[in-house]
């Protein structure tokens, strides 16, 4: 409870940094236009390593601006600084500061804040899951034409031409599909029951850390495509997230 309660401090304080929003953005182009950080990206994780390792500096990190450091502790923070970070370049909302922390067994403990929602999450192993301090399920939607799905698109222009197909596919055999733009939030989302299931391909470990341990903890499944282990970092891996009646069948699906 002590990495929850400490992960959720710092989200909290990093997506205040965060909401004071620049008045103009310095791009730094990723692997492609489409894929960007900004000043605001670089800035966030420079603030939570440094709230992390004030506080822990035994523990490792990754983040995805660039942040990397062994562990002597046995823990190790992933962090997302700005999980959607196009929401925020264009001032949309879901997006969000995404902590988790990892042991030898896995996420150990996470949170999620995103401000524009007014919507925090978090998580510890075998302690449940909560927004804004509620204890939160998933939903019981066992049959798709009740589903309320959401996903994402990647930033591979080969790979969103598989996903179009395969949502081409999915559309007509759910009640909806909702694309909010952040992996983090949409995971949290199942947790939470607002929607049934979520899928998306090509996720990085700091997309999913966090938001995984808090849809397990709610009573979701959230399994690699093939119904398996996320592995992570894996251009052609999809993550599937939905409640216990719905996984199976929407494995299925997309499979």
């Amino acid at each position: 409870m002590e990495l929850m309660n400490l992960a959720e401090k710092i989200a909290v304080a990093a997506a205040e940094l965060l909401s004071d929003r620049p008045p103009a953005f310095e791009i730094k182009e990723k692997t492609s236009a489409i894929d960007f950080a900004t000043q605001m990206d670089l800035a966030s994780e420079k603030f939570i390593v440094e709230e992390i390792l004030r506080a822990r500096p035994d523990d490792g990190i990754i983040g995805e601006e660039g942040s990397a450091r062994p562990t002597s502790s046995g823990f190790t923070w992933v962090i997302d600084p700005l999980d959607g970070t196009v929401n925020y370049f264009y001032g949309l909302p879901g997006w969000n500061v995404s902590i988790g922390v990892k042991d030898s067994d896995g996420v150990i403990a996470g949170a999620v804040c995103a401000p524009t929602i007014n919507s925090t999450w978090k998580a510890a192993r075998g302690h449940g899951a909560y927004w804004n301090d509620k204890r939160i399920h998933c939903t019981q939607v066992e049959n798709m034409e009740e589903a309320l799905l959401a996903t994402g698109i990647a930033y591979d222009r080969g790979l969103r031409i598989r996903q179009a197909e395969l949502t081409s596919r999915v559309i007509p055999v759910i009640r909806d599909l909702r694309r909010a733009g952040a992996a983090a939030v949409d995971l949290c989302s199942v947790a939470m029951g607002a929607i049934d299931g979520y899928f998306e391909h090509s996720l990085h470990e700091w997309d999913w850390a966090a938001g995984s341990l808090i849809a397990t903890e709610a009573g979701a499944l959230v399994t690699s495509g093939d119904g398996g282990p996320i592995v992570g970092n894996r251009l052609d891996e999809m993550i599937v997230a939905a409640g216990p009646r719905l996984h199976p069948k929407l494995l299925r699906l997309l499979a």
